[in-house]
C-alpha cells in the first residue's frame, strides 16, 4: 500500500514511501521551483529563549555540532533587532571563517574591531555584537570581556566544536553568560517547515526523518535524493571528525577515530564501557585500548557529535561500575554509517527519543533493575518519566520484555512505551501508557 506524497512547502517533493512485503521502498521524485533564495527554517522555540535574554547583559552563546543552525538564528535575531528599531550602526555581525576575515584573527584585530562598532553606534540602543564560530580568534576572551564590562553591549556567540562547552566558557567568560544549546531539527520542526504538521502525511515525513535525519542543510538542495544526502551528511561528519576533534585534540590517528564513530553510531542503545569498545575495535583488526578510546570519545562528545546516557540504579540499586549508551546527534549522521539501512529502526527510534529528551531539558539517563532495563529514566526539575522504545509489540514475548521493567518500578511517576505499533496503542492494567513514537515527537514541551 503507498502512503503518498509529504510534499514541502516550497513544492519539493521529498519522496513516495510504499510499503511492500514489510520493507520500505524508497522513490524519489523531485519537482522545480525551489525557493531561489537561502532558505530558512523558522525555529520558534529558539528564537523564544534568545528574545527573552535581550536584555539581560549575560554573553549568550549558541552551542551544538557544525551545521545544526546556529548561524542562520543570528541572523534571524539580528532581522528582528532591525525590524524593532534598532540602527543599523547598532548591530555587528561577522563569520570569522569567512572572506574578508584575516586568515589568522586575533584578540587585537578582534578588539579594534569591537572598539569601532562601539565609537560609531548610537548611544540610543546597545550595541548588538554577533559573533560567529568565534573560537577562529585566537584569544577572543579578552577583548569580549573588556567589551562585557563597558555595559555597553549585547554580545551573541557560536561555536562548532570543544571551545566552546560549559566548562571552558566558564574559565573563559567567568560566569558571564548564558549557554543556549541548539540541536539539528526535531520532528516537529520537520513537520511545520514541511507545511504538513498534524496531517496524515506527518508518518510519511517521519519515515524520511527516520532514515535521513534533520540537519537543515538537507532542505538548500535542489536534487533531495539519497546520494545528495549523504554528500551532505559526509561533509558534515568529516568536517567535524577533522576539524573540531581531531586539530582540536591532536589526534592523529585518524583511521581509528573514524572507525570508534562508526562502531559507536551502528550499536547505538547497546550499554558499552571502553574496554568493551576496545576489545570489540580490537577483534575487528583496529587494535586499540581503553585509554585511547575513552579519549577519543571525550573528543566526540566536546565537539556534540556524540551524547552520552549513563546507567542509574532504580529502585535503591547502585550501580558501581556505570556503563554508557552513546547517541549520534542526529539519525542522519548515524545512518551515513549504515548505508541509511533500515535494519535496526529499533535502535533508530531509540536515537531519536533520546534527543528529543535532550531537546527538552531533560537530564536522561538508562535505568538499571535486578532484573531488565529501562531505556530511559527522564528527570526534569521535580517532573520524572519511564520510558521504553519499541518498534513493534505485535509479539507476545516482545510486549511482555518492555512492559515488566515498568510494572516493576512501582513509583507513581508516568511511564510509557513509544512505538510505531498503531495496533497497541492505549494504557495498560497497570497504567502504562503506549504511544505512537511519532505523535509523541510533535506533543507540546
Amino acid at each position: 500500500m503507498c502512503l503518498g506524497k509529504a510534499a514541502l512547502n516550497f513544492k519539493v517533493c521529498f519522496e513516495i514511501v510504499c510499503y511492500y512485503d514489510n520493507t520500505l521502498r524508497y522513490d524519489w521524485n523531485i519537482m522545480n521551483e525551489l525557493h531561489s533564495e537561502h532558505t530558512i527554517v523558522e525555529r520558534p522555540q529558539y528564537m523564544k529563549v534568545i528574545e527573552e535574554t535581550f536584555e539581560s547583559p549575560a554573553i549568550k552563546v549558541l552551542t551544538g555540532i557544525r551545521r545544526c543552525g546556529k548561524s542562520t538564528l543570528l541572523r534571524r535575531v539580528k532581522d528582528e533587532l532591525i525590524k524593532s528599531g534598532v540602527p543599523a550602526n547598532n548591530l555587528l555581525y561577522k563569520r570569522m571563517d569567512s572572506f574578508g576575515i584575516p586568515l589568522e584573527p586575533d584578540a587585537a584585530w578582534l578588539d579594534a574591531l569591537l572598539s569601532t562598532a562601539l565609537q560609531e553606534a548610537s548611544s540610543s540602543h546597545h550595541l548588538y555584537v554577533f559573533l560567529d564560530e568565534i573560537q577562529e580568534v585566537k584569544g577572543w576572551e579578552r577583548p569580549l570581556r573588556r567589551l562585557y564590562e563597558s555595559g555597553r553591549a549585547r554580545i551573541y556567540l557560536t561555536g562548532s566544536n570543544a571551545f566552546l562547552l560549559s566548562s571552558d566558557l566558564a574559565t573563559y567568560l567567568s560566569g558571564r553568560y548564558i549557554e543556549i544549546p541548539v540541536f539539528p531539527l526535531s520532528f516537529k520542526e520537520y513537520c511545520a517547515f514541511s507545511g504538513t504538521f498534524n496531517k496524515p502525511e506527518d508518518e510519511n515525513l517521519f519515515d524520511s526523518y527516520l532514515r535521513f535525519g534533520g540537519m537543515p542543510g538537507l532542505f538548500e538542495s535542489t536534487n533531495f535524493t539519497e546520494a545528495s544526502v549523504a554528500r551532505e551528511l559526509a561533509a558534515i561528519r568529516d568536517t567535524v571528525l577533522l576539524n573540531d576533534v581531531a586539530k582540536r585534540f591532536s589526534i592523529r590517528d585518524i583511521d581509528l577515530l573514524e572507525k570508534l564513530v562508526r562502531y559507536v553510531y551502528t550499536t547505538s542503545g547497546n550499554l558499552f564501557s571502553a574496554n568493551k569498545v576496545a576489545g570489540a575495535l580490537t577483534s575487528a583488526g583496529r587494535k586499540t585500548n581503553a585509554e585511547t578510546v575513552d579519549n577519543y570519545l571525550n573528543a566526540l562528545k566536546r565537539a556534540f557529535a556524540l551524547h552520552e546516557c549513563q546507567q542509574v540504579g532504580l529502585k535503591g540499586k547502585t550501580v558501581l561500575q556505570p556503563q554508557r549508551k552513546y547517541y549520534a546527534p542526529d539519525t542522519g549522521l548515524r545512518n551515513l554509517e549504515t548505508g541509511f539501512s533500515m535494519q535496526d529502526i529499533g535502535f533508530q527510534l531509540e536515537n531519536i527519543v533520546y534527543m528529543e529528551l535532550i531537546r527538552r531539558g531533560y537530564e536522561t539517563h538508562v535505568g538499571t533493575l535486578a532484573a531488565g532495563e529501562v531505556d530511559f529514566v527522564a528527570q526534569r526539575h521535580s517532573e520524572r518519566i519511564y520510558i521504553q522504545v519499541c518498534e513493534t509489540l505485535l509479539d507476545v514475548a516482545t510486549r511482555a520484555r518492555e512492559v515488566a521493567p515498568l510494572e516493576r518500578i512501582g513509583d507513581a511517576y508516568p511511564k510509557l512505551i513509544l512505538t510505531r505499533d498503531q495496533t497497541a496503542l492505549g494504557t495498560t492494567e497497570s497504567g502504562i501508557r503506549i504511544e505512537l513514537v511519532s505523535q509523541w515527537l510533535l506533543e507540546k514541551r
